[in-house]
């Protein structure tokens, strides 16, 4: 797995200042300490698994600057549907987390999958270690690897939001993890290759070793342009290669 950290995130998100950057650097730091393990223990291991959920937590905490929704709650008061049965459920129960719990029988419910009373103690969801797993199950309740598999931002936010709202933030910052993980990867492959001069490409990467990666692709009858700006074709080409080659399309 490449190793997330801290740094990644931060790497991610967009820059504040005062109170803003200050609370950004406390959840940063809490929920970067257990970044890697605790994806790991979701399979959220590849380069596209883990851009689209970076990308996504980023966007949902407003650039890891809260883990609560700032909104009072109470357009939930009264929401049965989110077993909000209760006067005061609405604010009780309102969005934490880095993707936002919402509602008592969610709370209820990922409360005991994760075996912490998420229920009678709501603002516990609000930690950002513990919001990074509540995360992480949500992602694994509605299966959101498999759309980042296939690298489609439209899926994986409409099952992580409903509809698209936000798309073109969550686009932006899923960019911002492709490069903070190329960037990581290709530190890890100097450590492991002493001497090599070999760069890691990726979606996004401009230059004459871009032109060269086309070069090959056309000669192997993939129909795209040498212009040493790796784009969407250049990209479906390599994992096109990839798959048909047994490696891993990545």
């Amino acid at each position: 797995m490449i190793h997330v950290d801290a740094q990644t995130m931060l790497e991610v998100a967009p820059r504040f200042s005062g109170e803003n950057a200050t609370n950004q650097a406390a959840i940063i730091a809490a929920a970067g300490e257990v970044l890697q393990v605790t994806l790991q223990q979701y399979d959220i291991t590849t380069r596209l698994r883990i851009a689209h959920f970076l990308g996504q937590t980023c966007h949902e905490s407003a650039g890891f600057r809260t883990t609560e929704e700032f909104a009072s709650g109470d357009a939930y008061e009264g929401r049965t549907d989110l077993g909000n049965t209760h006067p005061g459920d609405g604010r009780r129960y309102k969005g934490r987390g880095l993707l936002q719990l919402t509602g008592r029988a969610n709370y209820r419910e990922l409360g005991g999958v994760l075996g912490v009373d998420l229920e009678g103690r709501p603002e516990l969801a609000a930690q950002p270690a513990l919001s990074l797993r509540i995360a992480c199950e949500y992602w694994k309740k509605r299966n959101v690897n498999k759309p980042c598999d296939q690298d489609d931002l439209m899926t994986v936010t409409r099952l992580i939001n409903g509809g698209l709202n936000g798309l073109e933030d969550r686009r932006r910052y899923t960019n911002n993890a492709r490069r903070a993980l190329a960037r990581i990867e290709g530190v890890q492959l100097s450590g492991a290759q002493s001497g090599s001069d070999r760069r890691i490409l990726f979606r996004g990467a401009k230059g004459e070793d871009v032109a060269e990666l086309q070069t090959l692709l056309r000669k192997l009858d993939f129909a795209i342009g040498i212009d040493g700006d790796f784009g969407a074709g250049t990209e479906v080409a390599v994992t096109r290669f990839q798959s048909e080659n047994r490696l891993d399309a990545d």
